[in-house]
């Protein structure tokens, strides 16, 4: 079962900081804390429904750019 966190009195400077590395990382804040926790903490085990959507909306026409895609993700962790 997931767990909902929530963090209070967050100075503006580091929310801003967050949402811009979030921005860099193409994901939503929520998501690029969540990949920050894993980081430190564990990551979630590979869920490859959520990797077919992602292909699937990335529009991926070749075996080479899915490989490299792959690399890249793997490569962040």
């Amino acid at each position: 079962m997931a767990v909902t966190f929530s963090i209070k009195d967050v100075p503006e400077e580091l929310a801003d900081a967050l949402r811009e590395r979030a921005r860099l990382h193409h994901r939503s804040l929520q998501g690029e804390m969540l990949a920050m926790i894993e980081a430190h903490v564990g990551a979630r085990p590979f869920q490859a429904r959520a990797l077919w959507s992602r292909v699937k909306k990335l529009e991926i026409s070749s075996p080479d750019e899915s490989v490299r895609l792959v690399r890249e993700d793997r490569d962040r962790r």
